[in-house]
């Protein structure tokens, strides 16, 4: 459906250069990695339990 070949890549790739520089790029690539693992997590329910629970987790508290 998306053939997507060299040429095509390599036009994203500048444009994406362009948007954003050089600079930028690691962060970009960065938050989207952290996105995505995020996303993943979320997906699988590894949420924190003690988050959820809303107890202290300081057992001198009690």
């Amino acid at each position: 459906m998306f053939g997507l070949g060299v040429q095509e890549l390599l036009i994203i790739l500048v444009l994406v250069l362009i948007l954003f520089g050089a600079g930028k790029l690691p962060q970009v690539g960065g938050a989207l990695g952290k996105g995505v693992k995020n996303f993943k997590k979320g997906l699988s329910g590894e949420d924190d339990k003690d988050e959820e629970s809303g107890k202290p987790t300081d057992p001198k508290s009690k």
